[in-house]
């Protein structure tokens, strides 16, 4: 082992790809292995020193931190607060890295965190008014741009069936610029059964689908909308399944020109999600979610006020890892 101390704190420097203290940055780039492998064990991967510290803002804890040389000086407050929480830091050459990673790492550091346990359905949603829920959305860029979408339009929470893509996947997070860690998620299950306990806590649920019984989104949205409302989108290509869709209250459709019939699972669910934004809603949803602690696309990121600096608010991180 290799460690060097220096204006950086102590580093552990990898010279072989092989090494087991970094085996958990091994094969990124292989979707089919990772979407089993990190969950089975506990953890994720955060990609880019924005991610990791939006990350570390949400009260996500590293496993360790993995980058090439160049990238020290400006990860120097990750590096800090690594070391006040006694989370190593691995230093690589390049080639290193790209023969470990499977790719060129570009975006500054790494970082294997810590995967949280998801919370029960009904935890989720008790101070929700708006939510959404994916049914098999298996591209990882799209579930990213869903999350980004909800957190920029004040959905209070996601839920994903079972076979949807990971959305703590590394490509995921960086899609969402970290929005993944912002809007509370978690998965439905069993599928599409669960759906009911949803219409039982009152929610109406709307299906995002064509068809020739389906409303036209902007008629739906002409009246007053429920006071608790769950938007469902399904996957890429065939779209929300035959079994969901009998489970739906109403079934919407955004209505559209120019021959187009269709549009992105991730471009329908941002027009949805504006056309239903919280000042539509009955009962005034978006104050209802602020009092009952639901995070809101408009509020200061975890982990600081909105004058903190990232470097204050990450050395509060620090802090908090520590005395954890």
């Amino acid at each position: 082992m290799s460690a060097t101390g220096g204006p950086y704190g102590v580093v552990q420097e990898i010279a072989d790809a092989e090494d087991e203290r970094v085996h958990e940055y091994t094969h990124l780039t292989d979707v089919a292995l990772r979407r089993l492998r990190e969950p089975a064990e506990g953890l994720y991967i955060a990609e880019s020193s924005t991610v990791i510290r939006r990350a570390l803002e949400a009260g996500h804890r590293p496993r360790s931190f993995l980058m090439a040389p160049r990238w020290l000086p400006d990860s120097a407050d990750l590096l800090d607060a690594a070391a006040r929480a006694g989370v190593p830091v691995f230093v690589a050459p390049e080639d290193v890295l790209r023969e470990l990673t499977g790719f060129h790492l570009h975006r500054g550091a790494l970082a294997a965190m810590r995967r949280p346990v998801l919370p029960a359905v009904a935890d989720l949603v008790a101070g929700a008014r708006r939510v959404a829920v994916l049914e098999d959305v298996v591209d990882h860029t799209n579930v990213g741009a869903i999350f980004r979408a909800a957190a920029a339009m004040g959905v209070d929470a996601v839920l994903v069936s079972p076979r949807c893509a990971d959305p703590l996947y590394r490509r995921s997070v960086r899609v969402s610029m970290g929005t993944v860690f912002q809007v509370p998620w978690t998965r439905l299950e069993p599928w599409p059964a669960g759906l009911d306990e949803l219409r039982s806590s009152g929610f109406t649920v709307a299906a995002l689908a064509l068809g020739e019984e389906s409303e036209d989104l902007d008629d739906f949205t002409s009246r007053e909308l429920p006071a608790r409302l769950a938007l469902m989108l399904g996957t890429e290509g065939d779209g929300l399944s035959r079994r969901s869709l009998q489970r739906a209250d109403v079934v919407v459709r955004i209505p559209m020109s120019g021959g187009v019939d269709s549009l992105n699972v991730a471009s329908a669910a941002a027009v949805a999600f504006w056309a239903t934004r919280p000042s539509r809603v009955s009962g005034g949803a978006e104050a209802a979610g602020s009092e009952a602690g639901v995070p809101k696309a408009g509020d200061p990121e975890p982990g600081g006020g909105e004058g903190a600096s990232a470097a204050d608010r990450t050395a509060q991180v620090g802090d908090d890892l520590r005395a954890g």
